[in-house]
């Protein structure tokens, strides 16, 4: 089958593969694809309509991206709609021989828009450049409350640009603008579903693993690598398998729950290696987040390579692949798109097993996630198979508790925080909270503050709570608690845990934070 097809042309945005994120929530197959790319490639795709992405770059600048090759030609040789966003509006606007200029004025964050029919919105703004004069034939339909264009249409060419990033969630009815497009201006039947992941991954898999091929998967407890490990299971049966690194960084008592999980539910093949030391030793006197997770990156890989080496004596051949649950948030924060020989979009963080991974891997990798977010992966973990209520479980990072505790690690540090966690994440289940947020969990502060405690003066340790919700792990909002819940919560870390006379809890969101401390 044939899917009708949106082309994504990606100009370096942190937003871009929320775009595609939305597109697949309405059932629709999306492509991101690079300007650069010949149209020609596309020929054989059903291509039913375009989007240009934003972009940290100015239309204006030296060596910035532009349209592919007679891409104007393309779409309306073809009849295929197009939809510019933020950058991707302003570069139509360019090309067409508008103005783009730097505005006086910025607009960042939520603001207010007025459409020519008199009708308000609140949409998410980015950007410093203006609009400063449409080009012949486009028309404005929305303004800010600034008098810069915030929208604009081409009808005879069914192009459109918005100013504003209707593709993130702080954008109110922004799936309606986008669906709008594409069921209405491009007239796209929705064929897409999650059922046609599964199949596709599990194709894709065995044609990449040979018929004689092993492969050793790296499960860190967590839904990703769970979904992933079930999907390479399903493909190659016998010939995978799954290795549970406890690196001494695992919540409390996480070893034994996740063990039974994978026995009793998954029914996968586990062997669990016990690393704590080699961990710990390698990170010790490390405070710098990137250090911690390059170290951790290398390390996990180490590992692997020596249950690979223990593989290879009793299989008489060494696995070949490694399976690891890489998320699309994970590549995006961590690799800059890359335009020929220009970076167009910066480096947020490096992710244990993106950026932190060692030149030298020694195996091939299987990332059948990489290209999926959070709430995709729990619902192709669903026609999987997976239980639904190790599905529902919270986001923890490969490089666990090491990115929790801020500064430097050490047993009594990993104890204190492990211990609050546990507290906190209990609490929201008893009080029925868990289901209701994306990810909650404690975080250590490496700053001591005196306090009173048994009519006796402390200097202790503080904790931060942190709860968000989100859809994709790309944008998020703090969890608004009843403050009773909060006191009840600190109240019972205060008087249970040593070391720790203080909790706070985080109020912001995504962006300016990130979800992680570090």
């Amino acid at each position: 089958m044939q899917h009708q097809t949106v082309l994504i042309f990606d100009y370096g945005s942190q937003y871009a593969k929320l775009i595609a994120r939305r597109i697949r929530e309405f059932g629709v197959y999306c492509l991101i694809v690079s300007p650069e790319k010949e149209l020609s490639q596309f020929e054989g795709l059903n291509v039913k309509a375009v989007i240009l992405s934003g972009g940290p770059s100015s239309v204006y600048d030296e060596g910035a991206p532009s349209l592919p090759k007679n891409f104007i030609t393309w779409i309306r040789s073809h009849k295929i709609p197009c939809l510019g966003i933020c950058y991707g509006m302003q570069l139509l606007v360019h090309v067409f021989k508008g103005e783009v200029k730097r505005g006086t004025l910025r607009e960042y964050g939520k603001m207010q828009i007025q459409w020519e029919d008199g009708k308000s919105q609140n949409v998410w703004m980015s950007h410093g450049d203006k609009i400063e004069k449409l080009p012949h034939g486009f028309k404005q339909t929305a303004s800010s409350v600034q008098g810069i264009i915030a929208a604009m249409e081409y009808e005879s060419d069914k192009i459109r640009g918005y100013q504003f990033h209707p593709e993130v969630t702080h954008t109110e009815g922004g799936d309606l603008l986008l669906k709008d497009f594409l069921f209405n201006l491009a007239n796209i039947s929705p064929d897409w579903k999650m059922e046609d992941v599964k199949t596709e991954q599990i194709q894709k898999i065995k044609n990449q693993v040979g018929p004689s091929d092993h492969v050793i998967c790296a499960l860190s407890g967590g839904v990703d690598s769970a979904v992933a490990a079930v999907l390479v299971h399903q493909a190659i049966g016998d010939r995978l398998h799954c290795v549970f690194v406890d690196h001494g960084l695992l919540r409390l008592k996480e070893q034994e729950r996740v063990m039974k999980l994978f026995k009793d539910d998954l029914k996968l093949p586990v062997t669990c290696v016990s690393a704590q030391q080699l961990f710990l030793s390698r990170l010790k006197g490390v405070s710098d987040p990137e250090q911690k997770r390059k170290i951790i990156g290398k390390s996990f890989i180490d590992v692997f390579k020596d249950e690979a080496k223990k593989l290879e004596t009793t299989l008489k051949q060494k696995p070949k692949f490694l399976v690891q649950g890489t998320l699309y948030p994970d590549v995006i924060e961590s690799s800059p798109v890359q335009i020929g020989f220009k970076t167009f979009s910066a480096t947020i963080k490096s992710h244990h097993n993106v950026g932190g991974l060692p030149e030298e891997l020694g195996f091939d990798l299987i990332e059948p996630l990489r290209e999926l977010f959070k709430d995709e992966v729990r619902a192709l973990g669903k026609s999987l198979k997976v239980p639904e209520s190790f599905l529902k479980r919270h986001p923890f990072p490969g490089p666990g508790l090491a990115v929790r505790i801020l500064g430097e690690i050490s047993l009594s540090t990993i104890e204190i925080l492990q211990n609050a966690d546990e507290v906190f994440i209990k609490a929201l289940h008893e009080e029925c909270l868990y289901d209701k947020i994306w990810q909650a969990f404690c975080v250590f502060l490496p700053i001591k503050t005196v306090g009173v405690q048994g009519d006796g003066r402390t200097h202790d340790y503080v904790i931060a709570l942190r709860a968000v919700n989100s859809h994709d792990g790309m944008t998020a909002e703090w969890f608004p608690f009843e403050s009773d819940f909060l006191r009840r919560v600190s109240t019972k870390i205060c008087n249970e845990i040593k070391g720790v006379n203080r909790v706070v809890y985080d109020i912001s969101s995504k962006p300016p934070a990130t979800i992680e401390w570090e």
